[in-house]
């Protein structure tokens, strides 16, 4: 859900007017001057109009064991006061004399009222910060007020130290240094077990939770203060003591089909019978191949510049990759003219929380919460919270082909989600959901109701059948759908 930007910050207004007030005193001399002069009889009518600018309801927001953080939820719904546009003036003057001095005292009469008007004007108004944030063009999207809570802290983030897991925690630190000038933020990058198995899918070695336990080890013997994450990445049940606390501003939260360089081929239709795909998610592979079965889908590990190498060389026609960590690293050349390799979310649905950063904290630690609060977005906050309730009602993972995706639009919350069949013995079972949702209370209960749909969507694919599904998934030892050795 896109919050209103300002077109034009108050300061520029300020800057305007006072430019008018100096234009209505210049005016305001020289109708003394004319009038001291000239006399008629002038009929003016004067009517005047300004537009109204209404105020966003703002929803103020806390976090379960933690104050309420009624200053930082403005950022995460940034409103702008109320102020006047310039005003439109129209006027109808009728004249009862022809006579150049007839005309002039008109002109000087004018003149006075103009002037006195812009002058008032110019002086009751006075310029206000205010934090105009284009969401939908920058990352950097929060912003805190108030008292510096930063000043003199030091902050320890554990990343992995893939380039796309450096970026990541990079951005967060840039985000913290600018919200509390004086913070000192430490990163500090740590190997995983899942950088270090590549030569399995992760569907057989452990799933997703190898790429964090080392980060939340840290977390837990107080090493670290706080971890970041590419959401998507993090199993549904976290270890006591911890909580993905905050959500930051979703991007791009689509799949990509990356070709090679010098490649001709613009989208998926464009492939040719038979391709060679590269992909270890089970979730793409079952969606795929209801397009296209004729896909020859390979497996693929390593970070993201790796794969592209290996697409380049000629190991793969093909590959699947997030169009996020694309975007955020720069391979700006792998996105087509149009976005015309960007998968539509309809053809492929995104895993749960896929396209958002989030960071993970101790659950003792309501200082830090503090300090991060303003990153949190509450609309994106919302749609992850729905889609991991989903995922984990069916104990989703690296080893079951679930798909889910939420969308906060118009006040209303959309969940919809996939699970198909690791051996693709059956049609995928598809649900979805929507229901009235507006932003009218605090986080918790937002969050309460989000993961409630996530449930009942979930529950929607139990009684479809997706149990089964489900069995197989953990029962079978070579999982992976069409994959060829």
């Amino acid at each position: 859900m896109n919050v209103p930007l300002c077109k034009k910050s108050e300061a520029q207004e300020w800057a305007f007017t006072s430019v008018l007030g100096f234009a209505g005193f210049a005016a305001l001399s020289f109708g003394f001057s004319i009038g001291y002069l000239s006399s008629s009889s002038t009929t003016a009518a004067w009517t005047s109009t300004a537009p109204l600018i209404s105020r966003p309801v703002v929803a103020s927001t806390q976090f379960p064991n933690t104050p309420v953080l009624r200053t930082q939820a403005e950022t995460l719904f940034p409103a702008r006061d109320t102020s006047l546009e310039a005003n439109i003036v129209e006027r109808d003057v009728v004249t009862n004399s022809s006579s150049p001095v007839s005309a002039s005292g008109f002109l000087a009469f004018a003149a006075l009222l103009a002037a006195g008007w812009v002058a008032v004007r110019s002086q009751m108004q006075k310029p206000k910060a205010i934090a105009a944030v284009d969401m939908e063009g920058i990352w950097s999207m929060a912003s805190s007020s108030g008292e510096n809570l930063g000043a003199g802290k030091h902050i320890r983030i554990a990343t992995r130290k893939s380039p796309l897991a450096m970026w990541q925690a990079e951005f967060i630190q840039s985000e913290l240094e600018r919200l509390w000038p004086g913070v000192k933020v430490e990163l500090q990058p740590m190997s995983t077990k899942g950088d270090k198995i590549l030569d399995s899918p992760l569907a057989k070695v452990g799933g997703k939770g190898l790429f964090v336990k080392e980060l939340e080890t840290a977390l837990l013997e107080r090493r670290s203060d706080i971890a970041v994450h590419s959401t998507k990445d993090v199993p549904m049940e976290l270890p006591d003591g911890l909580v993905l606390g905050i959500i930051c501003k979703r991007h791009d939260p689509c799949d990509a089909i990356v070709f090679p360089k010098g490649s001709k081929l613009t989208c998926l239709e464009d492939l040719p019978l038979g391709a060679r795909v590269g992909t270890s998610s089970l979730r793409r592979q079952c969606q795929l191949l209801l397009k296209r079965p004729d896909l020859k889908f390979l497996e693929l590990r390593g970070n993201v510049n790796t794969r592209l190498a290996k697409l380049d060389s000629g190991d793969y026609d093909a590959i699947i990759l997030a169009a996020a960590g694309l975007k955020r690293l720069g391979f700006n050349d792998r996105v087509l003219p149009g976005e015309t390799n960007i998968i539509d979310p309809n053809a492929m649905l995104p895993a749960a929380g896929q396209g958002a950063l989030s960071i993970e904290l101790r659950t003792d630690d309501p200082e830090m919460m503090q300090l991060l609060m303003p990153l949190h977005h509450i609309p994106d906050a919302i749609t992850v919270a729905c889609e991991r309730a989903m995922n984990r009602r069916l104990s989703g993972g690296c080893q079951v082909p679930i798909s889910g995706f939420a969308q906060l639009k118009d006040g209303q919350l959309r969940m919809e989600a996939r699970v198909g069949s690791v051996s693709g013995s059956g049609p995928l079972i598809i649900n979805h959901k929507t229901i009235p949702f507006p932003l009218d209370g605090e986080w918790p209960a937002l969050q309460q109701r989000a993961e409630t749909l996530g449930v009942e969507v979930a529950d929607m694919l139990l009684a479809a059948g997706a149990q089964a599904y489900l069995d197989e998934a953990y029962d079978k030892q070579d999982v992976g759908v069409g994959l060829s050795k």
